[in-house]
């Protein structure tokens, strides 16, 4: 697994919102399902003392790690108080910070992601779903019931449309490895390039199918960055260009970073790409065939 097992202990910041509230439910409803450790401890201010879902609450984040043995945390707070979050998480030593949270003003992710990578700490988002591991560990807001465990990887950068390839593939019989939703903000913590080098060395990927979209070109940059078979589907074929659209990372400039541009630099890359969702599984089976 690359960010997390069952014997993962998972800490959520915001634990007694509505939304950590209902999420730790759900996350831990899929631990106790794989026999995993899932939440382990929740973070509020003042709520120390508390319980969610029989979740012991604390005040501080170190107050938490003092108690439990934790190695991922869930980030469930409103924007204001994300980057403030994830710096720390950073300085307690978690080693992957995911960050649910949208909204967050570019600046403090900017600020929050370096001091993060300074620390040693990943993260995941913001702005994202989070990532699920089947059979092992669910970190974030991923239905766990389209998932089935194998060895193909998923990175995607919208939500949405993260859930349907996963639906397609798991229809096909195509189990997943690990599904990691990165987020479409302008500034993110982990890029493709970064969870394709980690699918590269966990022994069990072995395939991978990166759904990108307009804006950027994080997804040539993971495509040149690894030799694991890849697979593509890119969003956005009739967005107009100049206008922000949806995630504040879909911005189409200059002609360049267009959906039909970056399909025609993965394709001189070699990287298949599918023009709908629904054509992905019989690509990854024909990339399994040709291995």
């Amino acid at each position: 697994m690359i960010y997390g097992d069952k014997k993962t202990g998972v800490l959520v910041q915001g634990a007694t919102g509505r939304q950590g509230e209902f999420h730790i439910g759900l996350m831990n409803a899929y631990a106790k399902f794989v026999g995993g450790r899932g939440v382990v401890a929740g973070v509020t201010p003042g709520k120390g003392g508390q319980q969610v879902h029989g979740v012991p609450v604390f005040n501080t984040v170190k107050d938490a790690m003092r108690e439990h043995d934790i190695g991922a945390a869930v980030i469930f707070v409103p924007a204001g108080a994300a980057a403030d979050s994830i710096m720390e998480e950073a300085n307690a030593g978690i080693p992957t910070i995911v960050c649910i949270t949208e909204h967050i003003p570019v600046h403090d992710t900017m600020k929050a992601v370096a001091y993060a990578r300074v620390q040693g700490s990943s993260v995941i988002g913001p702005n994202c779903p989070g990532l699920l591991s089947p059979g092992e560990i669910k970190m974030g807001i991923m239905p766990a019931g389209l998932f089935l465990r194998g060895n193909v990887g998923v990175i995607s950068r919208s939500g949405t449309l993260t859930y349907e390839v996963v639906d397609e593939l798991t229809r096909a019989g195509i189990g997943q490895s690990t599904v990691v939703g990165i987020g479409g903000d302008p500034v993110i913590g982990q890029t493709f390039a970064d969870v394709l080098e980690r699918f590269a060395q966990d022994g069990q990927t072995k395939a991978v199918v990166l759904i990108g979209e307009v804006g950027g070109n994080l997804e040539e940059e993971g495509a040149k960055a690894t030799d694991i078979p890849i697979v593509a589907y890119i969003a956005g074929k009739s967005a107009p260009p100049d206008k922000r659209m949806g995630h504040a990372g879909a911005i189409v400039e200059g002609g360049k970073s267009d959906a039909r541009s970056k399909i025609a630099r993965l394709t001189k890359l070699g990287v298949p790409v599918a023009s709908r969702p629904s054509e992905i599984p019989e690509i990854v089976k024909g990339l399994f065939r040709s291995c």
